[in-house]
């Protein structure tokens, strides 16, 4: 039965869905992190010159929120969670660029990076993902699919 369950939410959920699950619980999860254990700011004083990271820690938190509420919607109708998931990752890129351009922070520039990348980019490559199986082989004339038995 459970496996059962397990099936018809994976189906429901689809590639995008799936992705925005995981991508929505680990942003929840890093906002989460900063209200139980903040880190030091290093690099971030563009954002500390307004909020303590605990309160920038609930815009982690909640577009983790939209972004696995987003998991279950249609496709079409799961961009506002795509959407948010880029905001906190942009958010400390931008900070951590302008902490390289005043000269607060060297190794800021290889973190903006990262976040560009890894998360700002995998997030805009992943929207443009369609939700489509791959194709069944096609098997030879006269030869039978690897998976049919004789």
């Amino acid at each position: 039965m459970r496996c059962t369950a397990l099936r018809r939410a994976k189906k429901h959920l689809g590639r995008r869905g799936a992705f925005l699950l995981i991508l929505g619980t680990g942003k929840t999860c890093w906002g989460v992190s900063f209200l139980v254990d903040p880190p030091q700011p290093l690099g971030l004083q563009l954002l500390t010159r307004y909020c303590t990271l605990q309160h920038w820690a609930w815009l982690w938190i909640i577009c983790g929120l939209v972004t696995i509420g987003s998991a279950f919607l249609r496709i079409g109708r799961d961009r506002l969670g795509f959407i948010t998931a880029l905001i906190p990752p942009a958010v400390w890129a931008v900070a951590y660029l302008a902490a390289v351009l005043a000269g607060d922070y060297s190794r800021a520039i290889w973190v903006a990076v990262w976040y560009l990348t890894s998360h700002v980019g995998v997030i805009l490559w992943a929207s443009t993902v369609p939700e489509t199986l791959v194709p069944k082989l096609r098997a030879a004339p006269g030869k039978k699919r690897p998976h049919e038995h004789r």
